[in-house]
This record gives C-alpha cells, sequence and structure tokens, in this order.
C-alpha cells in the first residue's frame, strides 16, 4: 500500500501549493519571534537618575547642556559593582532657593558634595532613553488556530494590563501557548512537502525565524514604549485565523486517525494545485510509521537500553544548551552593547549565513562534526568575549557574531538530529522529551542573565561557556546519522555504530505497471 510520500511524488513534493504553505507558516515563525527574544525590548532597564524638584528650573534658566545638568545636580558613580547613587539616590537639596547660583551650585553649600545628605528618590525618575519597559488529540490545524488566537488574545491583554502581576498571567499563558503553534507550524509545512524537501524546508522554516529579529529591532526602534510594541507585534496574529480557510489538515495526521477518504481529499487538492494527476494505485494510503504504531511507548523506553539512555541525556542538555546560549547571548546584548537596536541587528544576521552552512555540511560532513564544532566555537566565543579588552569594541563584535553563529547552528541541527536517533514507536516521544529541556532553559535563562550581571558583567559569559564547551564534547559521543535510514526498533539503535551484517542476497522481478489517471 503507498505511503503519503508515494502520493507526493505524484501530486507536487514542492511545487506552487507547498511553495504557498511555506509562505503561510513561515509568517508563524517570523511572528513568534517577538513572544521568544522580546524582552530585550520589552524588559531592558533605560539610563535613569532620579528626579529633583526645581533642577529642570534651574537648569533652564542657567542654559546648561545635558551633561552640566547631571554634572552639577547627580551624584557621581559609587563603589565598583554597585549601583549608581544617580539611579536610586538624590542630594537632599532645595533647588529652588535663589542662593544657588548657575557655576557648581552646590559649592556655596559644602566644600565637598560627599558631605552632602543622599536620600530616595521620592518624586519618581527621568529617564535618559526615550520610551519605556516593563521594567519601568484534536489535529495539526485545529491545535494550530486555537494558539493562534490564545497568543493574539493574551498579547493584547498584556499590551493593557492595569499592573505588574496582570502583565506577568498574560505573559506567562503567551508563553505557553506561542511554542506549541510554532512547532506545530514547522511539523505542518514538513508534512507538507516530499522527503526530499523536508530537511531544507525545516532550516528555512527556522531562518524565517531570524528574518523576524530584524523586523523586532525596526520596530523595537520606532515604538520604544513597551506598550505600544507589544500591541504593534501582536496584532498581527489575529490575521492568521485566516488560515482556517488557507491551510487544509495534515494528511498524515488523518491517516494516522483513520480517516483515509479526508486524507485523500487534502492528496488531490494539493495535487490540482500542483497541476498533477493522481493515479488509480493511491486509492489507499498508509503511515510509514504504520507498525510502529501498534506498540505503546512510554518514558521508560527512552532510558531502559544503553545507547538510547545515552542519546537521550546528551539531547536534553544539547537542548538546555542551545536555549541557554542563544537567549542568553541575546539577552546579554541588551545589557552589555552601546546601542541595543543596532547590536541586536547586527548579531541577528549572522544567522543567515548560519542557516547556509547547516544547509552545505550536514548532507556532505555528516551531523555530528559540525555540531559539536558549532557548540564548540559558541563556547569559545563566550569565553574569548570575556577577556577581549573593552577597548577593542571591532573585535568584541566579531567574537559575538562567532557565537551567535554557532549557537544558531547546534539549535538548527538538534531539532534535525533528534528524530534520527530514535526508534520510530517512540521518536516522537524521544522528541517531546528532549525538547522539552529547551522550555526549562528558556525559564532559567533570564535569572542566570540578569542575576550574574549584577556581580559581574561577563560572568553569564563564562557560564556559557562552560555549557558550550561541555554540549560540543558530549556530542561527539552521539553516532553520525548520515546516510543512514530512520531506525525502526531499538535493536537498530543499539547496534547503530556496529557494522551491519551483509543481508541475504535476493532476486527482484521488475513488474511494470500501468496507472491510469484519477480524475
Amino acid at each position: 500500500m503507498p505511503t503519503v510520500d508515494d502520493a507526493l511524488e505524484h501530486a507536487g513534493e514542492f511545487h506552487f501549493f507547498q511553495k504557498q504553505m511555506f509562505f503561510l507558516l513561515a509568517l508563524l515563525s517570523v511572528a513568534f519571534t517577538p513572544i521568544y527574544v522580546g524582552i530585550v525590548f520589552l524588559g531592558f532597564t533605560p539610563d535613569h537618575r532620579c528626579r529633583s524638584p526645581g533642577v529642570a528650573e534651574l537648569s533652564l534658566r542657567c542654559g546648561w547642556s545635558p551633561a552640566e545638568e547631571l554634572n552639577y545636580t547627580v551624584p557621581g558613580p559609587g563603589p565598583a559593582g554597585e549601583a549608581s547613587p544617580g539611579q536610586c539616590r538624590r542630594y537632599e537639596v532645595d533647588w529652588n532657593q535663589s542662593a544657588l547660583g548657575c557655576v557648581d551650585p552646590l559649592a556655596s553649600l559644602a566644600t565637598n558634595r560627599s558631605r552632602l545628605p543622599l536620600g530616595p528618590c521620592r518624586d519618581g525618575w527621568v529617564y535618559e532613553t526615550p520610551g519605556s519597559s516593563i521594567v519601568t488529540e484534536f489535529g495539526r490545524k485545529l491545535c494550530l488556530l486555537t494558539t493562534i488566537l490564545i497568543n493574539a488574545a493574551s498579547g493584547v491583554l498584556m499590551a493593557i494590563s492595569p499592573t505588574y502581576t496582570w502583565m506577568l498571567i498574560f505573559r506567562v499563558i503567551q508563553g505557553l501557548v506561542s511554542k506549541a503553534g510554532w512547532l506545530i507550524g514547522f511539523i505542518l509545512i514538513t508534512e507538507f512537502v516530499g522527503l526530499r524537501y523536508r530537511r531544507t524546508v525545516g532550516i528555512f522554516y527556522q531562518a524565517a525565524f531570524t528574518v523576524g529579529l530584524l523586523v523586532l529591532a525596526g520596530v523595537a526602534y520606532a515604538l520604544p514604549h513597551w506598550r505600544w510594541l507589544q500591541f504593534t507585534v501582536t496584532l498581527p496574529n489575529f490575521c492568521f485565523l485566516l488560515y482556517y480557510w488557507c491551510i487544509p489538515e495534515s494528511p498524515r495526521w488523518l491517516i494516522s486517525q483513520n480517516k483515509n477518504a479526508k486524507a485523500m481529499r487534502v492528496i488531490k487538492h494539493i495535487a490540482k494545485k500542483n497541476g498533477k494527476s493522481l493515479t488509480t494505485s493511491l486509492q489507499h494510503l498508509r503511515l510509514e510509521e504504520e507498525a510502529g504504531k501498534k506498540l505503546n511507548p512510554s518514558f521508560f523506553d527512552l532510558v531502559r537500553t544503553p545507547q538510547i539512555r545515552k542519546h537521550t541525556l546528551i539531547l536534553m542538555y544539547n537542548w538546555f544548551t542551545s536555549s541557554v546560549l542563544y537567549q542568553g547571548l541575546i539577552m546579554h546584548v541588551g545589557l552589555a552593547g552601546d546601542n541595543i537596536y543596532l547590536d541586536f541587528f547586527y548579531s541577528a544576521l549572522v544567522e543567515f549565513p548560519a542557516a547556509f552552512l547547516v544547509i552545505l555540511t550536514i548532507d556532505r560532513i555528516g551531523r555530528r562534526y559540525p555540531w559539536a564544532v558549532s557548540n564548540m566555537v559558541a563556547g569559545a566565543a563566550c569565553l574569548a568575549s570575556v577577556f577581549t579588552p573593552g577597548d577593542l569594541q571591532w573585535l568584541k563584535i566579531i567574537v559575538s557574531c562567532l557565537g551567535r553563529m554557532g549557537i544558531t547552528m547546534a539549535f538548527e541541527i538538534v531539532c534535525l538530529v533528534n528524530a534520527e536517533l530514535y526508534p520510530t514507536f517512540i521518536r516522537n516521544l524521544g522528541v517531546l522529551v528532549c525538547s522539552s529541556m529547551c522550555d526549562i532553559g528558556g525559564i532559567i535563562t533570564p535569572f542566570l542573565v540578569y542575576r550574574l550581571t549584577n556581580i559581574w558583567l561577563e560572568l553569564p559569559l563564562m557560564v556559557f561557556a562552560v555549557v558550550g564547551l561541555v554540549a560540543g564534547g558530549l556530542v561527539l559521543l552521539l553516532p553520525e546519522t548520515k546516510g543512514k535510514a530512520l531506525p525502526e526498533t531499538i535493536e537498530e539503535v543499539e547496534n547503530i555504530q556496529r557494522p551491519r551484517k551483509n543481508k541475504e542476497k535476493m532476486i527482484y522481478l521488475q513488474v511494470q505497471e500501468v496507472d491510469i489517471p484519477l480524475n
């Protein structure tokens, strides 16, 4: 009985229909960017100082420049490693008194400014950066539309939240469903295309996320107020609800639910869109994994045997590492960069060559060595950035771009390789369990970055270097899957690094069939 891939060979593996679906679903990947890394712009801490009543009027009367106003009225920097007093303390001075002059006005009150009393910011803050911040079983299609609706609604509610608590609640809801929507889009596009195009389409779907990074940098620059930014990046999600009429259900999922007639209607729709015709031999389809569906997988199948247990532990660690380094490096740019918008934009550009390098290497060199090297490059770049002098800004930019490129490659490769290391009946479970570590990494990363930078700005990079280098070494313990068929049984996985015995020689007779096109 033919499979869906056999049907797609006749209906078209990557023609007009698949290109149309890729464009529509790639927009989902673009829109996912603000949710995944938008905290860089939504939650950054702008430069600020205490608001002191009377300072603005005195500055206007004296004609001070912004630099002179800061020098005359704001406390200087404190001891190394501590917050600047200018950000959280102010001089306890009545700036409205007429005795204050325009040249060093505090000199008439004390010969040494350090003796003047300091107090808390009772009247709020003045922000140097314009804008504001937060700190200041149902089928692929139905699940996709449900996540889009929840994501869009929670995003708008987050933008209009009256309190920080409500904003966090809606942010959590958005975070819970948004990744699911992105993954469903990834699954749909890879199930619509033929086998030969599946890997390339998956990589370009992830590259669409990079396009979202570039767009986000521009939108955040144009809309520095976090509420307007959140509202703007959320609105396009409502347009995705129109996909109900644009995107059909996955034929593979329909067949898995014994809905063969509906699956055939989708296949015929694909063939019609592509200007192709089907044959009578494609009346009934089956899944490639049909035999594996008879078994009931459990979590213990992922750790019961030695090789699969090793694969599971290494893959879980690499998913975790990829998430921590990828998000961590983006967040660190927001804390350490001079211009957050340009630094974010430049670092995002290097993800495009990363995607092309993955396409060029995984089918020529293999998966294991590019994967290991990309992790090690990311770790080494983090370590090199720590010891790069601050006056060599151009070198720091190059090193950080290499690190970003390395972890982007590692992230894209782990998405592809994960499924190749498990037998059919636990493949989906293996991908689900291992990729869940990506979510845990995403939860931990903000605390890791923002807490450690309070101790030392470069300390997060030291942590990233260690976990990245360890991840690269662990990848070398995995088998190479280039040119190998997907394993069907646990025995095949356990013997994947051993040479296979020669199969018995068999004689095949070729029988020519005459297929009658279906109307």
